[in-house]
């Protein structure tokens, strides 16, 4: 790939810390690249949680048309109707699908030891689409989420457990503490084929960049699906990467 038509990024540690708003200097380099090609974000978090972190802090000169949201991993869909941001699609669960997922995770988190007594809120969400398990809790401060479970071990042996029990639906590593539970075949890459089938734009046209890149990272299925792929430590480093792209765009 020369000149990518679409870049897409994940939210939660690569454009901003975790469940926190981007900086100014992300909000201006957002803006920059809106003015050069379309710009997409996909995650796993819920529109809130865009709208707080992401959108709310986009300066003024931001060309918001250009601008593609896809919370839940894309089984939502965002676009700006010109004067505001409205969901194009929302691949919901079904009542009955949310209920036991929700009883399942509480159930295999409490049996592994793994249900905090005092979280920092809500432990479990219903996010319409997906059903997520934050294991300190929805506001728990950044310092104990990378404290929690730096090697992933604890969240592979919840979403293992809870697999077995939910085999119609997809249970997957999410955050830092969290696991996602979706439709089956839910996760980044059908987010990006749905974002192509929207635009028109070929994965071949397409550039991606995330924090969890690795072998079993919420990113990683981005890049086996043969998009382009860079790898970032944080929000400063993806900064970098974009003050370095955007001059060639222009």
């Amino acid at each position: 790939m020369t000149t990518p038509l679409l870049v897409a990024f994940d939210l939660d540690d690569t454009l901003a810390p975790s469940k926190t708003a981007i900086d100014a200097r992300m909000g201006a380099l957002l803006s920059a690249l809106s003015q050069h090609v379309e710009v997409a974000i996909i995650s796993g978090g819920q529109w809130e949680q865009f709208n707080s972190q992401l959108v709310a802090n986009l300066p003024a000169a931001t060309d918001v048309t250009r601008i593609h949201l896809l919370p839940t991993c894309g089984t939502q869909y965002w676009r700006h109707d010109g004067s505001a941001f409205a969901p194009l699609y929302a691949e919901n669960l079904t009542e009955a699908q949310k209920a036991e997922a929700l009883r399942i995770v509480e159930t295999e988190a409490r049996a592994l030891g793994l249900w905090e007594a005092e979280p920092w809120g809500n432990i479990l969400e219903d996010r319409g689409s997906q059903i997520t398990f934050s294991a300190l809790g929805q506001q728990a401060p950044l310092d104990a989420k990378k404290a929690w479970d730096p090697d992933g071990s604890k969240k592979a042996r919840l979403r293992d457990a809870v697999a077995v029990h939910l085999p119609e639906l997809e249970v997957r590593s999410g955050g830092s503490t969290s696991i996602d539970i979706t439709r089956k075949g839910i996760d980044k890459a059908y987010g990006m084929n749905k974002l192509a089938a929207a635009t028109g734009i070929s994965l071949d046209d397409m550039l991606f960049y995330g924090d969890r890149l690795d072998e079993g990272g919420n990113d990683r299925p981005v890049l086996d699906m043969g998009v382009a792929c860079v790898s970032v430590e944080g929000p400063a480093d993806t900064a970098d990467h974009l003050d370095v792209l955007i001059p060639q765009l222009s």
